[in-house]
């Protein structure tokens, strides 16, 4: 009976404690399905909830007319959660073809045991959906039993690719983008900070890594960048490169750049550089061709230079369009001979005479009418030594010594446009500026910004500072249209039914290797109609092999660019007639004598 009472007793302890037990589970699971239901469904939903960025498209970068010259296209990049990725060897050897991608590669980044690890950044969208699709197949036609070979753990994010539609037509000053999205080189790099937009967040639910279609929540908006309307004209730019990449082609040039420039406004509607390269492709490109020589390349201007010495020496009332000099082949200053580039016999020229066929001692004598602190004073306010204010990245502002480091021979050689340095941007700055009637206008290729909402802003007026008088400018323009003359440098760069005026340069190139002259650059710049300056073209060619004469090299590419700026802005001819100022002693004592006829005439008709 005793023990038979004692296992009673057990008996009731263990029914007890099982009654304790049920008890107990049964408390947690009023706990979970009513008192605590909210709370541990949303912890359950917050463990199956992934929040990524939404990653916002940078800014628009277009031409003046909307046209795109670079924007975002939408992407998707893979990744991956190496810990639930239980078969790497498989997923590489499926996904290497559809991503082009080594499948050595692909297995080490999917391999490991990182939560988070890039793939492949921004495939299209046609290769994320061929990858998903071929990844199903493959997990269906395996055994259901077959878990651990099924292939889980990848999903996409969503971003954008950088286009360049225009290609290598403007691509030194555009830029492009880095694989990060950042702007690497020209406008892309200066303006990132503008262009580039504001992400944003999103939720989806997870199922075994994967993104669960339609899931998607936006948390947070991304926020667009700000696109840039730049003044070019893309019509404009695509003739100007096709000309300048002929002319570079044809010289064997190392280089060249034309530009196109409103010299009353400053915008610039085209800023060509050969060669150039493909900002969609920019592996295998070299550091020399993503920049931009127009604002970064520095060189001696040669005969172009001439314009400010002679404009100076005009505004300072030191010599006159008509002022006659003797001017020979040679001349010694300060022990060293300068010459002509062409031999000649001592000739009686006007100082128009000496720019129209571009003498260099001529302007030697023109510039000692000057003291040497009056000729730097004006380069300076020409703009040399110091940038355009273009705000283009990389701009140099040139190399102009002070006047006080000065030798015996600076004067000279700087009077006709050797010893010191610029950029074509600065050398067309100096043209535009003598355009403009003596009001030199900053420089600028942005029309103005649109926000994410469209609203455009424009850019505000650019600075301008006077540099000659009107009258000098006026001069300094007529002076400038015999160039174009039949007896002057650049013939070729005339326009039939337009007055044009221009100056063209033949410098010799400073080789900063050898610290010593080697080649040439070779250069036209003018502007049209001379009388009533619409637009200035420069056209700068470096290094050309074998002809190196601005007039051959550079005039034909300014007439075919000029030509069609006018015909495309509809700008007619000014229809007014050209009365030349003389070019030497012979045409100055003719015209003379012809005013003297006609005075008499006059007289005796009265009487």
């Amino acid at each position: 009976m005793g023990n038979f009472s004692l296992s009673r007793s057990r008996i009731g302890i263990l029914g007890f404690t099982i009654i304790g037990i049920l008890l107990l589970f049964g408390l947690r699971l009023v706990d979970v399905q009513a008192v605590h239901a909210s709370t541990y469904a949303a912890q359950a939903a917050q463990e199956m909830t992934t929040v990524s960025t939404s990653l916002a498209p940078r800014g628009a970068i277009t031409d003046i007319n909307g046209v795109e010259f670079a924007r975002s296209v939408a992407a998707v990049s893979v990744v991956v959660d190496q810990t639930l990725v239980t078969n790497p060897r498989k997923f590489a050897q499926i996904a290497a073809p559809i991503l082009k991608m080594p499948a050595g590669e692909i297995k080490k980044k999917v391999t490991g045991k990182l939560r988070w690890n890039m793939v492949a950044r921004n495939v299209t969208p046609a290769q994320w959906t061929q990858l998903k699709s071929a990844f199903v197949r493959y997990n269906a036609g395996l055994d259901k039993r077959d878990t651990a070979k099924r292939i889980f753990g990848f999903y996409s994010e969503r971003g954008f690719i950088r286009d360049y539609p225009s290609g290598s037509i403007i691509a030194p000053l555009v830029g492009f983008v880095n694989q990060a999205g950042v702007g690497a080189t020209g406008l892309e790099y200066s303006m990132n900070s503008v262009i580039t937009g504001k992400d944003g967040k999103y939720s989806y639910a997870n199922g075994y890594g994967a993104q669960i279609p339609g899931s998607q929540q936006e948390i947070v908006a991304a926020k667009p960048g700000t696109s840039i309307r730049l003044t070019i004209d893309r019509d404009v730019q695509w003739i100007a490169q096709q000309a300048i990449s002929e002319a570079v082609k044809k010289s064997k040039a190392s280089s060249g750049t034309v530009i196109v420039m409103d010299p009353k406004t400053g915008q610039i509607l085209a800023l060509a550089t050969a060669p150039t390269f493909d900002p969609n492709n920019t592996g295998s490109v070299s550091l020399s061709l993503m920049r931009n020589p127009s604002v970064q390349d520095v060189y001696e201007p040669g005969s172009t230079g001439k314009v400010m010495t002679l404009a100076a020496a005009i505004e300072e009332k030191a010599v006159t369009p008509t002022t006659i000099f003797t001017v020979p082949y040679s001349l010694k200053v300060a022990k060293t001979k300068f010459k002509d580039h062409e031999k000649h016999p001592t000739e009686k020229l006007t100082t128009t005479g000496i720019l129209a066929v571009s003498s260099n001692t001529g302007t030697i004598k023109i510039a000692q009418k000057m003291t040497n602190e009056v000729l730097y004073s004006y380069l300076r306010k020409f703009g040399m030594g110091t940038d355009t204010g273009s705000r283009l990245p990389g701009e140099s502002p040139g190399v102009l010594s002070q006047v006080s480091d000065w030798s015996g021979t600076t004067a000279p050689t700087v009077a006709f446009g050797q010893g010191y340095s610029l950029t074509a941007l600065q050398a067309t700055s100096i043209f535009a500026t003598i355009a403009n009637d003596g009001l030199r206008v900053s420089p600028t290729v942005i029309a103005g910004e649109s926000d994410s909402s469209g609203h455009f802003t424009a850019s505000v007026a650019r600075d301008h500072v006077r540099v000659i008088s009107s009258s000098t400018a006026k001069k300094m323009r007529l002076m400038m249209e015999s160039v174009v003359s039949a007896r002057g440098t650049a013939p070729g760069a005339a326009i039939p039914g337009y007055r044009v005026a221009g100056k063209t340069g033949t410098a010799q190139r400073f080789n900063e290797k050898c610290g010593c002259y080697r080649g040439y650059t070779a250069s036209f710049i003018g502007f049209a109609p001379a009388d009533n300056p619409r637009y200035v073209i420069s056209v700068t060619i470096q290094a050309p092999q074998g002809i190196h004469w601005g007039g051959t090299l550079g005039a034909p590419v300014f007439k075919k660019v000029m030509s069609f700026v006018l015909q495309s802005r509809h700008v007619a001819p000014t229809g007014t007639k050209v009365v030349p100022y003389p070019l030497n002693q012979q045409q100055v004592v003719n015209l003379a004598k012809k005013a003297r006829a006609a005075n008499a005439a006059a007289t005796q008709g009265k009487n």
